[in-house]
């Protein structure tokens, strides 16, 4: 038994050690990302790739090219998307980060492989974290914030395996990554140990992985949401004869269309939203096993319900006409906002069930739960 204690005392030393390597590496991802995007705003590609003016209709979408040595290497293809807002004009998506840039491109290519070894690191953190504590790694905020990271990254690797047009998530992606894996191992950190027996069950495995994956994906949609919101302003300016700064004109220039970000962010939403009913009745039927009743409007199980309809009301939003466009992305960022509250704000500052011991042990960070 000392034995057994001591190699998972050492496994749990070897999860903190992954998931502070995983922190270097995102920052250096951090920083090619950062680099990406500078060297894509020297490029006259940055500059003019989709300068809009009141009543252009982009008819074809030309390929962003790079002069290499006498030859010409084609990066990326824009493509032609027609607004989600009624009565207004096609507009061709940007070129990306790298704004046609080679060296861009390269920064951007780097940068990608640092987050893939990042998320390699972080997932073999959560792994040993596991087998440390011999059972679902999580029982507690730290764990769960650990977790939550490195499936949000690992959302936006397999969009990009799919070869969706998502690179432009990166640098927000790595950022807020860092941010949560910073606020994990200050203020969140708990030893490993074992569960409360209310939650020994099967049901941690289904409900809870599940509650992570849907707050991953949610994640991506909020990002994809605001970026919308700004390139929709953009747009509106810039066909209505207004001259936005320079410093916008090359970060907007260079990320897709708004039809294209807001089609993305609903898309992402409206998949993952029949995984978050099932997680919420995977909740209540643990809730059964565990205290005999399968719903008693605790405050994680109000705060999850309310976070249901608010993604309800916006995927419904999206088929009524009028709702279409900023307002409907207003009703997906509330949703989100909701999300967040039910898994910071309901754990730490509101007492239930699901609270347990604070953001210790126990606390069934799973937003679902």
């Amino acid at each position: 038994m000392i034995l057994a204690a001591a190699t998972n005392e050492n496994l749990a030393e070897i999860s903190n050690v992954l998931i502070y390597s995983a922190m270097a590496v995102y920052t250096l991802a951090f920083f090619a990302y950062i680099a990406e995007w500078t060297f894509g705003s020297r490029s006259k590609v940055a500059r003019t790739a989709s300068a809009l003016t009141p009543g252009t209709q982009a008819k074809k979408a030309p390929a962003v090219t790079v002069k290499q040595g006498g030859g010409t290497a084609v990066l990326e293809r824009p493509k032609v998307v027609v607004r989600a807002a009624s009565g207004s004009r096609d507009v061709p998506d940007g070129p990306g980060a790298h704004g046609g840039d080679e060296k861009g491109d390269l920064y951007g290519r780097i940068a990608i492989s640092l987050t893939v070894l990042a998320f390699l690191l972080s997932l073999g953190g959560v792994l040993t974290r596991a087998l440390s504590v011999e059972r679902a790694p999580w029982g507690n905020m730290y764990e769960f914030n650990i977790t939550f990271s490195t499936t949000a990254v690992g959302v936006y690797l397999i969009l990009l395996a799919l070869r969706k047009n998502v690179r432009w998530l990166g640098l927000f992606l790595t950022t807020t990554v860092l941010l949560d894996l910073g606020v994990a191992v200050t203020w969140l950190y708990t030893e490993s140990d074992q569960l409360v027996p209310a939650l020994h069950s099967y049901w941690l495995y289904i409900h809870v992985s599940t509650a992570i994956l849907c707050g991953a994906v949610f994640y991506v949609g909020a990002v994809g949401t605001i970026l919308y919101l700004f390139k929709d302003a953009y747009e509106n300016k810039l066909a209505k004869g207004g001259k936005p700064g320079s410093f916008a004109t090359s970060v907007m220039e260079r990320l897709p269309a708004s039809a294209t970000l807001d089609k993305f962010a609903y898309r992402v939403n409206a998949a993952v939203f029949p995984l978050w009913t099932f997680t919420i009745i995977a909740g209540a039927i643990w809730a059964g096993d565990a205290w005999g009743r399968y719903w008693g409007w605790d405050p994680k199980e109000t705060w999850s319900f309310i976070t249901w309809v608010a993604y309800a009301g916006y995927l419904h939003a999206r088929a009524t006409a009028g709702w279409k466009g900023r307002k409907a992305a207003y009703l997906a960022l509330l949703a989100f906002g909701c999300w967040l509250f039910n898994y910071y704000g309901v754990n730490i500052f509101v007492s239930g069930k699901h609270s347990y011991a604070d953001v210790g042990l126990g606390a069934l960070a799973a937003v679902g739960c």
